[in-house]
């Protein structure tokens, strides 16, 4: 028999896996890599604009992904980062026309992905099973900055 940890682990692995890969087939499409598409999702629900630390809790990303990530945003004009000047890093990052654009896209695609994945699932148990996610997800989050107790 699989034990718990086996199958969460796996079921987690494999999910993300055919997740990346459709994500990727969608933003080769604006010359982006599959790990762009949550930042275009999350900027378009801020239309206005997040700074990059704002965008690196609202992504789980750290600061040199969401730098990364929106240089290569910058370039292709889908992102503009409005700033005083005096710090760069604490400018307002927004999605241009052309950005929009791609994150509609995006989103349409993702409900596409998330009805056919999830066809199979009742009102109810979809509600489960992101609030389930989401306690496991907290209570990771909480280990990891804690650490595992020695008596667990």
């Amino acid at each position: 028999m699989i034990d718990r940890f086996e199958r969460f682990s796996v079921a987690i692995a494999e999910i993300s896996r055919y997740w990346h890969k459709l994500a990727s087939e969608e933003m080769a499409k604006y010359g982006l890599k599959g790990s762009h598409a949550i930042y275009l999702t999350t900027l378009y629900r801020h239309e206005s604009g997040m700074t990059a630390p704002q965008l690196c809790e609202a992504c789980g990303k750290d600061k040199a992904d969401v730098s990364r990530m929106m240089t290569i945003m910058e370039n292709k004009g889908l992102v503009i980062k409005q700033s005083d000047n005096r710090n760069r890093y604490r400018g307002l990052l927004k999605l241009t026309e052309s950005g929009k654009a791609a994150a509609e896209f995006v989103r349409e695609r993702a409900r596409v992905a998330v009805e056919l994945a999830g066809g199979q699932l009742s009102e109810e148990m979809r509600e489960v099973f992101y609030k389930s996610l989401e306690l496991i997800a907290g209570n990771l989050r909480e280990l990891s900055r804690e650490g595992l107790p020695i008596n667990g």
